[in-house]
C-alpha cells in the first residue's frame, strides 16, 4: 500500500465502515496502538546528474553502434567506454585544453584503443592457424553476438527435443484440421 496515501489503519476503517470486507480481528489492537507515521518528502529528489555525463552523451551520439557492440557487465571492473571517454575528456579539459580538442583527442584515442583491439584478435587467430589449433574466442564481442551465442542452445534444442517436436506437431494437425473447416465451410 505504499504507493496509496493515507495508512493501512485508514484504509482498513474506510473499507470497514464502507461494508467493503468484514471487521478484521487486529483492528482493535491497531486503534488503541497506531504503527508511527513516517514523513513523506514535499517533493520529489533532485535527479543525480555527474560532471561527465554531458560528454556520455555526446559520446552515444558520435558512436551509437557502441550502445551494441561494447557489452557493459554491471559485475565487472572495467568502466564502459563512454565512461572512460568522458573521463578523459575531462582530465584533458582540466590540463586547459579546450573542451573540443578534448573531444577530438578523446574520440581519436577511443578510435585507436577500438582498432588495436581488432587487430590483436586477428593476431591471435593467425597465431592459432599457424600452430593448427582452433581460432580462440574473441575476446572484446559484440553484446549482440554475445546474446546470440546464449541463444544458440536454445535454437539448436527446439529441433531436437522430442517435447517440443511432439507440441509442433500438435500444431501442424490442428492447422490441417482449421484448413480443412474452412474448405468445407466455403463449398
Amino acid at each position: 500500500m505504499s504507493f496509496m496515501r493515507g495508512t493501512l489503519l485508514s484504509k482498513t476503517r474506510k473499507l470497514v465502515n464502507g461494508l467493503a470486507i468484514a471487521k478484521p480481528v487486529w483492528l482493535k489492537a491497531m486503534e488503541q496502538v497506531p504503527p508511527p507515521v513516517f514523513p513523506r518528502p514535499a517533493e520529489r529528489p533532485c535527479k543525480i546528474i555527474l560532471p561527465e555525463d554531458k560528454y556520455i552523451k555526446k559520446f552515444y551520439k558520435k558512436h551509437p553502434d557502441s550502445l551494441t557492440e561494447e557489452a557493459f557487465w554491471f559485475n565487472g571492473f572495467n568502466p564502459p567506454p563512454s565512461r572512460v571517454f568522458a573521463w578523459r575528456v575531462l582530465e584533458l579539459m582540466g590540463e586547459g585544453i579546450r573542451e573540443e580538442e578534448a573531444i577530438a583527442i578523446g574520440d581519436m584515442e577511443y578510435k585507436a584503443e577500438k582498432r588495436d583491439k581488432k587487430k590483436a584478435y586477428v593476431r591471435l587467430k593467425q597465431i592459432a592457424r599457424i600452430q593448427g589449433k582452433k581460432p580462440p574466442p574473441n575476446p572484446y564481442p559484440s553484446a549482440i553476438k554475445e546474446i546470440q551465442a546464449e541463444e544458440k542452445k536454445f535454437i539448436h534444442e527446439r529441433f531436437t527435443n522430442p517435447k517440443i517436436l511432439e507440441i509442433v506437431e500438435k500444431m501442424k494437425q490442428e492447422r490441417a484440421a482449421f484448413i480443412q473447416e474452412r474448405a468445407q465451410m466455403r463449398r
